[in-house]
């Protein structure tokens, strides 16, 4: 009796984890977004405020571009998992 109880609340909980699954995943592009752009617009800042040290910079941005793109992934990751099981 108080199996089935708890298999019948998990399963009308199902549609509100997908729908915070989608949430989370739209969270996750838009702060990947606004983190890289962040990082570009300071990027370029630095490089118009010293040229000489522009390949440094551009090294270190994409670098840094590319760790926030992979935490963004593996969030969309978690969220689609979440959707699947």
């Amino acid at each position: 009796m108080l199996l089935s109880a708890i298999l019948l609340q998990a399963a009308a909980g199902a549609g509100l984890a997908k729908v915070g699954a989608a949430i989370g995943a739209g969270i996750a592009v838009v702060g990947a977004s606004y983190g890289i752009g962040k990082i570009g617009s300071k990027a370029m800042e630095s490089i118009a405020r010293q040229p000489e040290a522009s390949s440094d910079i551009r090294t270190s941005m994409i670098i840094i571009g590319a760790l926030v793109e992979g935490a963004a992934l593996f969030a969309i990751a978690v969220c689609f998992l979440t959707l699947v099981l």
